[in-house]
């Protein structure tokens, strides 16, 4: 919609108010709230005043005045307030300058689209993630200095076996397709896909995943990088209020679970160019040889990707051999043991070629993790890197010795940061990622997440220690 558009359909919908978003550098949604008689085409040049030294990983207080100017093709009703109120998403600029926000995460994602076409290999890159969820019934948890919890719960979990309850529990890696009684949580999914439909997002498929405990996933149609980091956020957003409106609790931790499968995001992605794929070809598993030279390029710059796509400490819970996590750098083609899956396509279609990268984790800032993703892949195209040989054997099941020269993934965090400290400049070609935004990144998860958990002590320390 045009501005112009946007004031006729807010008129029609009776909307009384607008909500005004952006994400913050982590990759939350954040919000403002105007009446609507604020709505005229005005707002979509000059936008509103905000105080940006009071988001995460922005503006020093001395120069915090910033200004976020909402976008018209972005309007949607937003489904969960009681008052009609129309959701649109903002870019951020400087309100001296008018210049967009260098730190401003869709504006990176912009940035990377605009670069891959100057590069003139290819015009398009499509994004189609899967992002895993838990539902939970309860969660508790508290940090303090006399001591630190967590607990969750399910109806459904296996824990529960020993309660008073009607029995048909998801045993732990058993949660894969089964019918209701044991699916608990066929109608929240629906509801989740039924009010994905209704605000603009085409969705694909919807079930219980692997983990008991409440684990699942609903996919959504692919999309180009930056509106699919605007529908991934949305679809966040959707998950956890209608999660919510059942009496649930929607989380995307990698790994809230002991002992049980993590949740994953699975980014299935691809180029293409005047309308045409350029990853189908005769080679590999129907690939090209650009193809596959992107593929060299995710696998020579995952470690460093990393802090990027799997940006948490509790990311490497997830990174953990013996639940299904792709903790081995390989490709191969319909295996899911894999770092990266070149999925069989229905038909052996040159359209649906494309690549499945398994490690990242829906913790990330879909803006950046998907830029970061592309400026890899293109740089394997650029210098044409070889991706060596597949690796078309069960991973999972071979020895030390037979995976003694296929690398990993970082095994922690500050590994995957001192992976990025190193390897950056492909993220710098084009203008793309800048210093200050990679210098701030890795400044704000090890003062804000990897130092606060590694220095304090955890509940199983006791159970090893106390008595020591």
């Amino acid at each position: 919609m045009t501005p112009k558009e946007v004031i006729e359909y807010a008129t029609k919908n009776n909307v009384e108010y607008l909500d005004l978003k952006f994400v913050d550098l982590p990759g939350m949604l954040q919000h403002t709230t105007l009446p609507v008689n604020r709505l005229d085409e005005a707002l979509f040049e000059d936008g509103i005043g905000f105080d940006g030294s009071s988001i995460r990983g922005w503006q020093p207080i001395n120069a915090s005045d910033m200004s976020m100017i909402p976008m018209a093709e972005t309007a949607k009703l937003d489904p969960f307030y009681k008052r009609p109120t129309l959701s649109l998403l903002c870019k951020i600029v400087d309100p001296i300058t008018g210049q967009p926000y260098g730190r401003d995460p869709r504006y990176i994602a912009q940035k990377a689209e605009a670069h891959l076409r100057a590069s003139g290999i290819a015009d398009t890159s499509y994004f189609g993630p899967e992002a895993e969820f838990f539902l939970f019934d309860s969660v508790r948890y508290e940090n303090a200095q006399k001591g630190a919890f967590y607990e969750i719960d399910s109806a459904e979990a296996h824990w529960n076996s020993g309660t008073s309850s009607l029995g048909h529990k998801v045993r732990p890696k058993e949660g894969y397709f089964p019918v209701p009684p044991n699916d608990t949580l066929g109608d929240i999914r629906n509801d989740i896909m039924s009010t994905l439909t209704e605000t603009g997002i085409t969705v694909e498929v919807g079930h219980h995943e692997v983990a008991a405990a409440g684990q699942c996933e609903v996919g959504i149609k692919f999309n180009t990088l930056t509106k699919m980091a605007d529908d991934l956020l949305w679809f966040k957003y959707v998950v956890k209020n209608v999660a919510r409106r059942h009496g649930k609790t929607a989380t995307f931790m990698p790994k809230p679970v002991f002992g049980d499968n993590g949740s994953g995001m699975h980014c299935h992605q691809s180029l293409w160019k005047a309308g045409k794929p350029l990853f189908a070809g005769d080679g590999y598993a129907g690939m090209s040889e650009l193809g596959l030279h992107y593929i060299g390029g995710i696998l020579k710059h995952a470690k460093a990707l990393a802090a990027l796509t799997n940006p948490t400490t509790n990311s490497y819970r997830r990174l953990v051999p013996g639940y299904e996590a792709p903790v081995n750098l390989a490709y191969s083609s319909r295996n899911r043991s894999a770092s990266i899956r070149i999925p069989v396509v229905a038909g052996n279609s040159a359209k649906a070629r494309r690549i499945e990268v398994r490690f990242p984790d829906a913790t990330c800032n879909p803006y950046l993790a998907f830029a970061a993703m592309m400026m890899a892949g293109l740089d394997g195209v650029i210098n044409k890197i070889d991706p060596g040989d597949p690796l078309d054997k069960d991973i999972y099941a071979l020895s030390p010795e037979e995976l003694k020269n296929v690398p990993t993934m970082p095994g922690s965090l500050t590994e995957g940061i001192d992976a990025l400290r190193k390897d950056h400049e492909f993220l710098l070609r084009g203008d793309v990622f800048t210093q200050d935004l990679l210098e701030t990144w890795i400044d704000y998860k090890i003062e804000r997440e990897v130092d606060p958990v590694r220095l304090r002590p955890v509940p199983y320390e006791f159970y090893l220690y106390f008595d020591v």
